[in-house]
């Protein structure tokens, strides 16, 4: 194991615990680890401590992440055939497996979110996304048409899937590895290479990733890790970089919007998963105490910054009173602290900046004229706890459907409850919204299952659930939630060019 490959285990492993070592985390770039003269600080969103110095990307290392990216799609990996390279994202996954307490202890860190939240779905995930698209690569589709010619011949045409090129890929920091991986493995697995942004804000997991990659044998360039924020660093050199060929990104709709600009010129493939404010719905004929579980977990998993997570709640007025009464019972039995506690429930948000965007909104909601059932406020611990990034989780009631509180993306431990008379009513204001991402139905009425959910305008509705996932089917939103579909073959599709081959017989 090399210097840096030690030094990073053992900060990482160490950060398990309340006090974290500090630590550099620097860029790699044809597959070595290389310094920047400027860093930015990493710090605890739990109790506000120093993580690590992070090596911010100038101008100059994102130029030389494309060009070793560019020249590694002329080289062995290249040359690799579908099966081989199949083989080396298994390979990677086993090197996620076989660190996986490590991969654990720079998740929690960064994000302060529940070591078992991390242990059972981000980290698994991590892993599940290399796997499923090492499998789904070899045996993706091609379509095959037998067709007439002019002079009767006949023709067959066929399709082929080749790389995309450079794939410049930006992620976001509320599920720092499982998002990453979600788009790092389908681009590889297509044979693209890879220039990739993890959020400012969480860093730590994917320079961990970047030495499992070398570790695994993967050619140089082929994946390349800048860090950096946004407008005037990285974030900015990536996506105006002439070299890339495609760009995906998740986070907020307005720097979607500032991307597309960027490469507007360039006429580059985009696949964009942005920002929502997801409604659930609760009919009178639903699993009482299904649906509060249910919109329990969708409201406040991970403290509500989950792109998913359900900010306006709609209850069928006969159970209305019933349902907040519950809510606000659930939600006081809610347990924040330490990551590392034992049946600890939420965490701190990422950062002191955004704790004070959602405190912002819950003095907001006051001011619109809100009913704060439960929350709205910041919990006192009166230990290391206070020095960091914690809010309570808030239920709102009494708010118009036109209210700022109700109509923008908080992203936080939050959801409006309101009732609703009718079927048609409901509908027509859940898809009353700027963002179309997910939506949740709860009801006992197979008809008005199959009858509703396809009026609802977003990419994804479940139905008596929340947050099942088949990494095979498509995921995105519609209106300002995003452009695109990612998972199973719909991410193929973003991935590769494709060539259609006509053969006259």
């Amino acid at each position: 194991m090399s210097s840096q490959s030690a030094a990073t285990s053992a900060a990482l492993a160490s950060a398990s615990s309340t006090t974290t070592t500090r630590r550099q985390l620097h860029h790699f770039i044809d597959g070595q680890f290389v310094a920047s003269s400027k860093t930015f600080r990493n710090t605890s969103p739990v109790d506000g401590s120093l993580i690590a110095d992070v090596h911010e990307a100038d101008a100059a290392t994102v130029d030389a992440a494309v060009s070793a990216a560019q020249a590694a799609l002329k080289g062995p990996w290249g040359r690799m055939t579908v099966s081989e390279r199949s083989a080396m994202l298994h390979k990677i996954a086993d090197g996620i497996e076989a660190r996986f307490e490590e991969f654990v202890a720079a998740e929690v860190a960064d994000t302060g979110r529940p070591v078992h939240q991390a242990r059972t779905l981000d980290i698994a995930r991590g892993i599940a996304n290399f796997r499923s698209f090492a499998d789904l690569a070899k045996t993706a589709n091609t379509d095959l048409f037998q067709s007439e010619s002019a002079d009767g011949a006949g023709a067959l045409n066929y399709t082929v899937r080749k790389p995309l090129g450079v794939i410049g890929i930006i992620s976001p920091w509320n599920l720092p590895l499982l998002l990453f991986t979600w788009k790092v493995a389908p681009a590889l697995a297509c044979g693209n290479t890879v220039v990739a942004k993890p959020s400012e804000e969480s860093p730590s997991s994917a320079t961990l990733l970047a030495e499992v990659m070398r570790d695994a044998g993967l050619p140089q360039g082929v994946f390349n890790l800048i860090h950096g924020f946004g407008g005037n660093s990285a974030g900015e050199f990536l996506t105006r970089h002439p070299g890339i060929d495609a760009v995906t990104f998740t986070g907020e709709s307005k720097t979607g919007s500032t991307i597309m600009k960027a490469v507007a010129d360039g006429m580059k493939e985009i696949s964009f998963e942005l920002g929502g404010k997801n409604a659930a719905v609760v009919f009178a004929d639903a699993d009482f105490d299904a649906a509060v579980a249910g919109v329990m977990r969708s409201s406040f998993t991970n403290s509500g910054q989950v792109c998913l997570c359900s900010e306006r709640v709609y209850v069928e007025r006969p159970i209305f009173d019933r349902f907040v009464a519950a809510m606000k019972e659930k939600t006081a039995a809610l347990k924040i602290g330490y990551p590392h506690e034992a049946n600890v429930d939420m965490g701190p948000l990422i950062s002191h900046g955004h704790r004070d965007k959602v405190l912002s909104y819950y003095r907001l909601a006051v001011e619109e004229g809100a009913t704060v059932v439960a929350g709205g406020s910041v919990p006192v611990f009166g230990d290391a706890r206070d020095q960091g990034a914690y809010v309570q989780p808030t239920i709102w009631t009494g708010l118009p459907d036109n209210a700022r509180c109700v109509t923008e993306e908080i992203f936080g431990p939050v959801c409006h409850i309101a009732p609703f008379d009718r079927e048609e009513e409901v509908i027509a204001r859940i898809n009353d919204s700027d963002y179309g991402l997910a939506c949740a139905v709860w009801t006992s009425d197979l008809k008005r299952a199959h009858r509703v959910a396809p009026q609802i305008e977003a990419g994804l509705v479940w139905v008596n659930t929340w947050y099942l996932r088949d990494l095979r089917t498509p995921f995105g939103g519609v209106k300002q939630s995003g452009l695109g579909r990612e998972g199973g073959r719909y991410s193929l599709d973003f991935y590769s060019e494709i060539t259609n081959i006509c053969i006259k017989l």
